[in-house]
């Protein structure tokens, strides 16, 4: 069994290399036309910059998953503002998915949480929809639009899951079936837990991405070892191996907070479980220290009788 890891966003080990520096609706607003689209072109190019540089430094330290920041272009969905953020900036997107490419790194986009259609509103979902364009268009710029996944939740549950299910079948046919096809879905930690956001999945024909802290802090009934085998069916559509989010609690008390790295005892018995089934995976690290947790959970496994590393973010259980 082979297990690759990535991190999300921003490596914290490099220098000003915030892939997400913004600009608030409000002091754009108080801005004239020319300083808006100065400090619009000016933020998105820093933001690409650091893109850029976190590529290579995954090249360079044998990284092989990475998690695109969500705020590359800012206000890029703002109804006031709908900016052509591609085309000023279309040979630094294109140098990014080359070196992506060129090197089989695996990326994706993880829209906030507001990205939702499961509310009863309708300019919710329609929001949703904008804003999975707006990703999706970044993959185009790229030109990862067939390699590169989004992933969302499935949302609240408005007091009534099975309505509010019903709902986000109906509301997901806003999406564009090319933005669909390249979507997936992750269980939460407090509404649509494991079961239940598999069940969404295979209806949907998109691909379930496994968080492991949100299933512990949201179980179900039937057990992994049923559950994880009928999720990795879910990647076949797509050709791509199974992805799983890793962290750990914060706290006891604030279980549901991710900790600064991730504990490997935490992390175990999803090990233990993996290797029965021995299912080639991928863990999307979120804990708190980004790079620096991945790093040091690859090395901290490392040392298990029988694991033997065989690439700097890649490990094999043999």
């Amino acid at each position: 069994m082979i297990i690759r890891f990535g991190y999300v966003s921003t490596a914290i080990s490099l220098w000003e290399a915030s892939p997400s520096r913004t600009l608030t609706f409000t002091r754009y607003s108080k801005m004239t036309e020319t300083e808006r689209m100065d400090k619009l072109m000016s933020l998105t190019y820093l933001n690409l910059e650091s893109t850029e540089r976190m590529i290579h430094y995954n090249i360079a330290h044998e990284i092989p998953l990475y998690r695109f920041s969500s705020s590359i272009a800012p206000l890029a969905t703002h109804p006031e503002v709908l900016w052509d953020f591609v085309t000023p900036f279309k040979e630094k997107w294109q140098e990014i998915g080359r070196l992506v490419k060129a090197r089989g790194l695996r990326t994706s986009f993880h829209p906030n949480q507001f990205t939702l259609f499961t509310s009863p509103r309708p300019e919710v979902s329609d929001n949703a929809v904008i804003d999975m364009e707006y990703h999706y268009r970044m993959l185009e710029a790229m030109g990862l639009e067939k390699e590169g996944v989004i992933n969302i939740h499935i949302g609240g549950a408005y007091g009534n899951k099975e309505e509010t299910i019903v709902r986000f079948h109906e509301n997901l046919r806003k999406l564009p079936l090319p933005i669909k096809n390249r979507m997936t879905l992750e269980n939460d930690d407090k509404t649509y837990n494991t079961e239940e956001t598999l069940l969404t999945c295979q209806k949907e024909d998109v691909p379930f991405v496994f968080d492991y802290h949100h299933h512990m802090a949201n179980l179900c009934e039937k057990p992994l070892e049923e559950l994880l085998p009928a999720g990795f069916a879910t990647w076949e559509r797509i050709g791509m191996r199974p992805k799983i989010h890793i962290s750990s609690p914060k706290t006891e008390k604030a279980f549901r907070s991710h900790a600064d790295h991730v504990d490997s005892e935490f992390i175990k018995p999803l090990i233990e479980v993996l290797r029965g089934i021995g299912q080639d995976v991928d863990f999307m690290i979120e804990a708190k220290r980004k790079d620096q947790a991945a790093l040091a959970l690859v090395e901290d496994l490392s040392k298990i009788r029988g694991v033997k590393r065989i690439g700097g973010a890649t490990l094999e259980w043999k």
